[in-house]
């Protein structure tokens, strides 16, 4: 039977005990956050890859919160085998209920280890175009061109075709346009190929070329493709920069860019 007194001397056992692990507990998410931030230095004096050095720093400052709390619970005479016990079967429960949770976690650490990009590469994925800032255990951060942070579930980028632009060192851009039906096409050809190959940020192997392809309703249709490098320039900026040249080009060159005509025939009826 418990009194006041036995609950109080049992009490003041505890009481030890409860500050012990309140001192580890701290002590070790310092020293979990002191060593992190000492090894993710120490990685990167060794020049070792971002992606990785990432994962190596997160699971050791995790591991280290973990051993922690384990010897925090041990102070108070938590029977951690047995929680283990039942975190086993509450852990199959959950497994269930955290599908979505589980998936991205793990397709976050395959994407680290994998590396189809690294940090501040330049990718389209799941329809979005722009630079990686972050991947961490949930979803992998994307700053668009326009200044969007975009958060993609990582399970869904880990399933999903990649485009990395700065890992391909040369893009091919094509301008499209339209040409009146009366145009020398050899002079066509030959100003819109003048005007892409005096951008700077076009290289001449592989060289640029025309490709004269549809019968519009007002225009004869063509590309321009031309290649750039990558890692310089975004595709974006060197299409909107060509299409203003080749505009300029055909002003100059008295080359037509015809709207679309249509012609309405009327036709009189005669009254009884």
């Amino acid at each position: 039977m418990f009194t006041w007194e036995v609950w109080l001397q049992k009490a003041f056992e505890f009481l030890p005990r409860l500050f012990a692990a309140l001192v580890i507990l701290v002590i070790g998410i310092y020293l979990a956050a002191v060593v992190a931030q000492a090894l993710a230095r120490w990685l990167k004096r060794r020049q070792v890859d971002e992606e990785a050095a990432l994962l190596v720093v997160r699971l050791t400052r995790w591991g280290l919160i973990a051993l922690a709390v384990v010897m925090a619970l041990q102070q108070v005479g938590f029977q951690i085998g047995a929680f283990l016990a039942g975190l086993g079967i509450v852990g199959f429960t959950l497994g269930f209920a955290l599908q979505d949770v589980s998936k991205n976690l793990v397709a976050g650490i395959l994407l680290l280890l994998m590396q189809p990009f690294d940090i501040g590469d330049l990718i389209e994925v799941q329809g979005f175009l722009g630079q990686v800032e972050d991947v961490n255990l949930r979803a992998t951060e994307l700053r668009t061109l326009d200044g969007r942070l975009v958060l993609i579930p990582n399970a869904d980028v880990f399933t999903s075709s990649i485009v990395n632009f700065t890992r391909t060192p040369r893009l091919r851009v094509g301008v499209e346009v339209g040409v009146a039906y009366d145009s020398d096409l050899d002079k066509v050809r030959q100003v819109a190929l003048d005007a892409v190959r005096r951008l700077p940020f076009v290289v001449d192997d592989p060289a640029p070329f025309v490709w004269f392809h549809t019968f519009g309703d007002s225009s004869i249709n063509l590309t321009v493709y031309f290649w750039i490098e990558a890692h310089h320039t975004a595709p974006p900026e060197a299409q909107s920069q060509a299409v203003q040249a080749i505009f300029d080009a055909f002003n100059a060159a008295g080359i037509e860019i015809p709207f679309p005509i249509r012609t309405v025939y009327l036709q009189q009826v005669e009254e009884d």
